[in-house]
């Protein structure tokens, strides 16, 4: 509604005389329709997922049920191959939808402002028609490029409970944030370049260098801008492959291009974009918080595809669900780089270890792999970690069989849901869904990766009453090639005493802790610039906006705003600490002394390890195939279960190919879910 003359004429002169006060200003009105409504959103829906999930947990059986009367239709692939990537139609709908909201802005906005435009008020200006338009519709621009702006940071703040609402997470959502940074860009591109054009036209080129103390700041304009190209260009996809770094050094120019945007739109502007981007703040100073703690890291398995797994000691208040992502930092070699790495471990099964596989692919991991990997002699390593980050609730249960397609390091997040169901299985009797784990690796080494189905446990999980089958595929070796060690080597690690387990930053009721802070800081916030406003400002200005400095104000709300997320997030990171490092304590003295070389159980044990009964079930469970790719379409056509859910993990035109099969009339029964981490 905002473009229309019903908004801006009959809705708002009222709003706007009832919400201006002297201790908010005339941004007490943006505040109260813009900010206010997301935030309060977010902070109850924090209470509900909070409830939902004590809910899920207490009752696995009736969660199943409601599960199974899910529909699916709308998540089926309706696009599976350009530039948007796999695409369902709920997700074509919706975006189809914004993209109408930002024409419909568009072209309703230029209507009523170009029917005021005549060639007298073009004259008063010192312009013609033709430029009082063109710098019309370059205003425009950047108030629909705002509207992408406010929706930018929602799928990239990775605790927030947004996306959980909506049966998202961070990892599948960062294809939104790519859409809608794209739009972002070329309309405050097309925004910047029009009102360079009519300056130059109206030889009023200098107007580039000026900075108005009231109304907008052009040179923070331009600042925002040039910070926001050079971010925009490093995610050209050639440039992000070749120079990842590149990439992600310049994404930190957010930071320049939100204090310089706030600089140019002024107070309105940016409560207009604030909602998404506080959440995103409050997520950021959480994940900072956490990121500052050296976590206790136990063991690492090496495997002679040149993967490592490392298991981290992990509280036992801590949970996590299956395809979870964990950030990790290794910083003897780089202080800076955080990679996310899928977490292989059930927080169930293993309530005392955490474990991620790193598979040497880029400079980084290779690093890792050669300092960890023998006849390496390094018996300590300082890590710390962001996360986990999952899903708040899974859905494989509702289906009667699974088929999870992997190539390469793309077996990662399967791992963890059979080790899911294997706990489900032997724990409850659960009858889990039949599995089918159909991987390809390039060389027979990578069948090594199979081994970490079975878990680090003194205790070894028995999954011979699991139907589980597994078809490995070894597409460039004719036959198994041994020329070194197949199996994994465990190797033990020495932590320091300060070391800490991993546990969650705000306790086993993080959601409960999350609403808080959200509340509370806006609270804060709302207090103290309501007392800068009333003592400082409005003595000044009167609530005219004709004397005191616009770029003042903006900054000393960005300043308050950032002062009020940091101290409560403060608060309650340091309040969650000291439970936690009681709970850390208890299990210190509980590990006791660190082992240095492998304990005397059957999966520590080399020897025994083969012989033991779960690895002879495992390795009944698979067959290998030498030389051959899978044949995608067959095997999964061949699936008539009422409901299989097909789940596939790897490279991009292995999804696309699977996610085209799901797509087809021959395959109502199957459905399809991608699950992508390459960012």
């Amino acid at each position: 509604m905002m473009p229309t003359n019903t908004f801006t004429q009959t809705w708002m002169p009222p709003y706007t005389a009832k919400t201006n006060s002297t201790y908010f200003g005339a941004a007490g009105g943006d505040i109260l329709l813009y900010t206010f409504p997301v935030l309060l959103a977010a902070t109850l829906g924090c209470v509900y997922i909070h409830l939902a999930k004590t809910l899920n947990d207490s009752n696995v059986e009736s969660n199943r049920n409601a599960k199974k009367r899910e529909s699916t239709i709308w998540k089926r692939p309706m696009l599976t191959k350009g530039p948007l990537g796999i695409v369902s139609a709920t997700e074509l709908v919706f975006l189809l939808m914004f993209i109408a909201l930002l024409v419909w802005t568009f072209i309703i906005s230029i209507q009523i402002s170009f029917a005021g435009i005549t060639a007298e008020s073009a004259a008063e200006d010192g312009c013609t028609i033709w430029e009082e338009k063109l710098s019309t519709a370059a205003s425009i621009f950047g108030v629909v490029g705002n509207i992408c702006l406010a929706f930018l940071f929602f799928p990239v703040a990775r605790g927030s409970c947004m996306l959980p609402l909506l049966g998202l997470t961070s990892e599948n959502s960062i294809k939104y944030h790519v859409w809608i940074g794209h739009m972002t860009m070329l309309l405050f591109t097309f925004h910047g370049i029009c009102y360079i054009i009519v300056w130059a036209a109206i030889h009023k080129i200098s107007s580039m260098l000026e900075w108005n103390n009231t109304g907008i700041s052009i040179v923070a304009g331009e600042i925002a801008l040039l910070s926001g190209l050079f971010l925009w260009i490093a995610t050209i996809p050639c440039v992000r492959r070749k120079c990842f770094e590149l990439f992600f050094y310049s994404h930190h120019l957010y930071i320049l291009f939100m204090v310089f945007f706030g600089f140019h739109v002024g107070v309105s502007g940016i409560f207009f974009i604030l909602p998404g981007f506080y959440l995103f703040l409050v997520d950021r100073c959480l994940r900072f918080l956490q990121s500052r703690r050296q976590v206790r890291l136990v063991s690492a398995r090496v495997l002679p595809c040149e993967a490592v797994e490392l298991n981290f000691s992990k509280g036992y208040g801590l949970t996590y669900n299956p395809t979870s992502v964990m950030f990790v930092n290794v910083p003897s070699i780089s202080k800076l780089q955080w990679h996310p790495f899928t977490i292989t471990s059930n927080s169930n099964l293993e309530r005392d270890k955490l474990s991620v596989v790193i598979k040497s692919e880029g400079t980084w991991t290779k690093k890792l792999y050669q300092l960890l990997s023998p006849p390496s002699t390094v018996d300590h390593l300082v890590v710390s970690v962001e996360g986990p980050y999952g899903p708040v609730s899974t859905n494989y249960l509702r289906h009667d069989t699974l088929v999870m397609v992997s190539g390469g390091s793309g077996i990662t997040p399967f791992i963890s849901i059979i080790r899911e169901l294997i706990y489900l299985n032997t724990t409850f009797k659960y009858k889990t869904p039949k599995v089918v784990l159909i991987c390809a690796f390039k060389i027979s080494s990578s069948l090594s990766m199979l081994d970490l189905i079975l878990p680090i446990s003194d205790n070894p999980s028995d999954i011979s009453t699991m139907e589980l089958q597994i078809e490995a595929y070894i597409t460039r070796d004719k036959e198994l090639k041994a020329n070194g060690p197949i199996h994994p080597k465990t190797i033990w690690l020495k932590p320091n005493p300060s070391n800490a387990p991993i546990q969650a930053i705000l306790g086993p009721n993080s959601w409960l802790w999350l609403a808080a802070i959200i509340s509370s800081s806006f609270i804060i916030f709302l207090i103290l610039i309501g007392i800068i406003t009333r003592y400082y400002i409005f003595p000044i200005d009167h609530n005219t906006n004709q004397i005191f400095s616009s770029s003042l104000n903006a900054f000393l709300n960005m300043l308050v705003i950032c002062v009020s997320i940091v101290s409560v997030a403060s608060v309650g990171f340091l309040h969650n600490k000291k439970n936690n490092a009681k709970e850390a304590k208890q299990i210190q003295n509980l590990e006791g002394s660190t082992p240095t070389t492998s304990p005397n159980s059957t999966v520590y044990n080399e020897d025994r390890e083969l012989e033991s009964f779960p690895y002879q079930s495992l390795i009944h469970a698979t067959n290998v195939h030498y030389g051959v790719r899978p044949d995608l379409r067959r095997i999964l056509l061949e699936h008539k279960g009422s409901s299989v859910g097909v789940l596939a993990s790897g490279p991009k035109i292995m999804r696309q190919e699977v996610a085209t099969i799901c797509s087809s009339s021959l395959a109502e029964n199957l459905h399809f879910e991608s699950i992508s981490f390459s960012w």
